[in-house]
């Protein structure tokens, strides 16, 4: 046989398309197979473009080997002889596993032999050309030619859609001649329907039972949509890349026994650091896939590495869970597995697939480290060797036990054990090896009988030792989905840098309301039907999606308008007294606590002679613009039903406005019509405020070529503001931890954890308006 540069390129390939095909050894055997066994059907030169394409289709596409043999006979036989035909019959063979091939129905199901003439085809766009001439005289190239093809293919199944699409092209152009200069023309865009008051209907967005709408639709819809691409329970063998063994058929039926074809999903977070934003929409995506399909998920500790795991850590990802909305099927722990999971290496060594190792973790480092030496050992030493390993008779990074495969981004042959000397929260000294990711986290899900495992597209070099460890130990193998992470500007997420925020004072902990930690987004006061709904907003795709934080921001006010009572705080105070009022009298104001629905409650504050407004809400010289209180010009007071009118302006020793005297009369009373209503507070009390800004000043503070310094030097310096003599109306008097307000014409506001019965503290949460700064 040629060489296969030679051979490859004598069925038609280009010399890049072959030498890319040398550098792949799978393909490379595959086609190099096909090819010969096309030649001894069709001769050493028989192999012609058309069929060395189809060969070539084939040998890239097909995932299971021994299939390979069958469909190449077809395709040398020219029973196969389109890509559709060579597409149906991939598909078929993968829904297929089992032998023997029902000939009848292959060949039925995939056009076998089916030969679709010019004729026929030209007799069928004819057909549907005249269906359709009135419309096409009238539309002339702006019709659907789409939906000519659609028609003409409905009829002719197995017929080359190139061959479909020259027909129309060529009857359409006998029937309207060639193109004018007013079929170049645009198609004007259709006018935007109008709502009944002459307004255009905006994207519907609306909660309504519980659920977030997006379009008409709600989050369970959407995942419910994305189910669409994903296999049913018991036909993971159906999806790209899944391997079919012998016994591949068997496991799933005993899978589908005990789940009773259930979805099965489960979140895996590591115990060693608290959940953040990108964890809410896999916490959606985990739990809301199952919820969607009736299903159930697990939330399951990654707790293989002690070292770094902390109680409570294992307590804030439940809360946040829970916080989120959601209540696990049952907490489980990979822990819980140690013995299996220490059984299955057994196995796995035994099986030849797995072997002890002394090379050093300094030697692995690297794209491209070393083989291992000893990676050829027979079985019977590596076990020894293990169970050594497993009764601490080797120091820490001495051996490991390491899987005999390479992984899609070129490692090779993982870690599957290590040594660690270090008790674990939950077995205490029970063992001193603990295993890796790449080992662990494909066997618990195998032993949970979890359908579908999503996870994050970085882990997408993983899906092949993933299957391939599941296969290995001929155990039930779940299929992995990946999806895009989600990323936020002006923000770290990672462990290691918020630690490194902690322990530089930057921020005070990991619930520090400047960072996007679920812990800290609560603190703030991020309501979490906020970050559920900016996760189904963002949706499930593949690609990962990095947001602005004002996107995020405007899902909180969306929730927060409708369910954070008003209340009135000033944070900057200006006393003002109001002279026609006697000393001691008290009024009741009764103010709404949401004003657009005044069903939905109140509540009442005191107004007194002595009130108390914003300093930003009085100028002693009139400016152009300005609208609120000056020396000639009044303002009303929002739901006391007053107009105040500045008498005198008293100014301490350095000339500052310290209180204002002013005279008050009903709204029914005034002159005219005041041109604003601020608000103030009467016999308030006093509070702290926290105003915060973004920790970063740049939008990647990770990315060396915008912040060359590295993240700790891009620290915004105004990024906390503490206002420790604000006044907030006694209204919010009994206001519990995480109680969310609305503090009028000021912005949204949380009671933080650091109140006492003494004095309160807010957070604010958000702005009332988005501040177009920040775009």
């Amino acid at each position: 046989m040629a060489d296969p540069l030679t051979l490859f390129t004598s069925i038609g390939l280009s010399e890049q398309k072959a030498k890319e095909t040398l550098k792949n050894d799978a393909l490379c055997s595959a086609l190099k197979d096909a090819i010969a066994q096309a030649q001894r059907v069709l001769g050493a030169s028989g192999v012609d473009k058309a069929t060395g394409t189809l060969l070539y289709t084939m040998a890239s596409r097909l995932r299971d080997p021994k299939r390979l043999g069958f469909l190449t006979d077809h395709i040398a036989q020219r029973k196969i002889c389109t890509e559709l035909q060579l597409a149906a019959a991939l598909e078929f063979v993968k829904s297929h596993p089992q032998d023997p091939i029902n000939q009848k129905e292959f060949e039925s199901l995939c056009g076998v032999g089916v030969v679709i003439t010019p004729e026929q085809v030209e007799d069928k766009v004819e057909k549907v050309i005249k269906k359709h001439k009135d419309q096409l005289l009238q539309e002339r190239y702006r019709f659907n030619m789409g939906l000519l093809m659609g028609e003409a293919r409905g009829g002719l199944m197995w017929a080359d859609g190139k061959m479909i699409k020259n027909e129309v092209d060529i009857q359409v152009l006998h029937l309207l001649g060639p193109k004018t200069e007013a079929d170049l023309e645009k198609k004007p865009k259709a006018q935007k329907a109008k709502a009944p008051g002459g307004e255009v209907k905006v994207k519907e967005e609306l909660t309504m039972n519980g659920e977030l709408k997006i379009e008409g639709r709600s989050l369970m819809d959407e995942l419910r949509g994305v189910a669409l691409n994903f296999h049913k329970p018991g036909e993971n063998y159906k999806t790209e890349g899944y391997v079919v063994t012998p016994k591949t058929m068997d496991l799933l039926k005993q899978h589908l026994e005990f789940t009773g074809g259930q979805i099965r999903t489960r979140f895996p977070p590591e115990p060693n650091g608290i959940l953040h934003i990108g964890h809410a929409k896999a916490i959606n995506f985990n739990f809301g896939y199952a919820k969607a399909n009736d299903g159930i998920c697990y939330l399951r500790y990654d707790d293989t590495n002690p070292e770094k795991e902390e109680e409570k850590y294992f307590t804030a990802i439940k809360d946040m869970v829970e916080w989120l909305g959601y209540k696990p099927y049952e907490i489980t722990h990979a822990s819980d597995n140690f013995q299996r999971l220490y059984d299955l290496a057994v196995d796995l060594i035994r099986r030849g697939h797995a072997y002890v190792c002394h090379q050093r973790g300094e030697e692995l480092k690297g794209h491209n480290p070393p083989p291992s030496p000893w990676r050829e050992r027979p079985a019977e030493e590596s076990l020894v060797l293990f169970d050594r390993m497993r009764r601490g008779l080797f120091a820490e990074g001495e051996v490991t036990l390491r899987m005999k495969i390479v992984m899609e981004d070129g490692k090779m042959d993982p870690v599957a054990y290590r040594i660690k000397y270090t008790a674990h929260h939950r077995t205490g000294d029970a063992w001193c090896i603990y295993p890796t990711y790449d080992y662990t986290h494909c066997l618990c899900d195998s032993i949970e009988n979890i359908t579908h495992s999503l996870c994050t597209k970085e882990f997408q070099a993983r899906r092949s030792s993933y299957f391939w460890l599941c296969n290995a130990l001929d155990v039930y193998c779940p299929v992995q989905w990946e999806y895009g992470r989600l990323n936020l500007t002006y923000t770290v997420v990672s462990k290691r840098k918020i630690i490194k925020l902690v322990e530089e004072g930057t921020v005070r902990d990991w619930d520090d309301p400047r960072l996007f930690t679920l812990t800290a987004l609560r603190r703030r006061g991020f309501p979490s039907e906020a970050i559920n709904n900016f996760c189904a907003k963002v949706g499930v795709t593949v690609a990962q999606a990095t947001m602005e934080p004002h996107m995020l921001e405007s899902c909180v006010r969306d929730v927060l308008n409708d369910h954070a009572p008003r209340a009135m705080a000033v944070l900057e105070p200006l006393k003002v007294t109001i002279t026609n009022l006697p000393e001691g009298i008290q009024n009741d104001v009764r103010v709404p606590d949401f004003p657009a629905n005044e069903f939905m409650g109140s509540h009442v504050v005191p107004f007194t002679r002595t009130i108390f407004i914003e300093q930003s809400d009085f100028r002693e010289v009139m400016e152009k613009g300005y609208k609120r209180l000056t020396p000639d010009q009044p303002v009303g007071l929002r739901h006391a039903g007053y107009v105040v009118s500045v008498q005198k302006v008293i100014k301490d020793a350095q000339g500052r406005v310290v209180e204002l005297e002013v005279h008050c009369c009903s709204s029914h009373e005034a002159a005219e019509k005041p041109k604003a209503f601020i608000h103030w507070v009467s016999e308030p009390q006093k509070c702290e405020i926290r105003l915060y800004e973004r920790l970063f000043l740049h939008k990647n503070p990770e990315d060396p070529s915008e912040v060359p310094g590295g993240f700790l030097s891009d620290i915004n310096p105004n990024s906390l503001q503490v206002i420790d003599s604000a006044l907030v109306d006694i209204s919010v008097s009994k206001a519990k931890v995480f109680d969310k307000f609305q503090f009028e014409r000021v912005g949204y506001f949380a009671l933080d954890p650091d109140s006492t019965a003494d004095k309160l503290v807010f957070n604010r949460t958000v702005t009332l308006k988005e501040d177009p700064g920040k775009m």
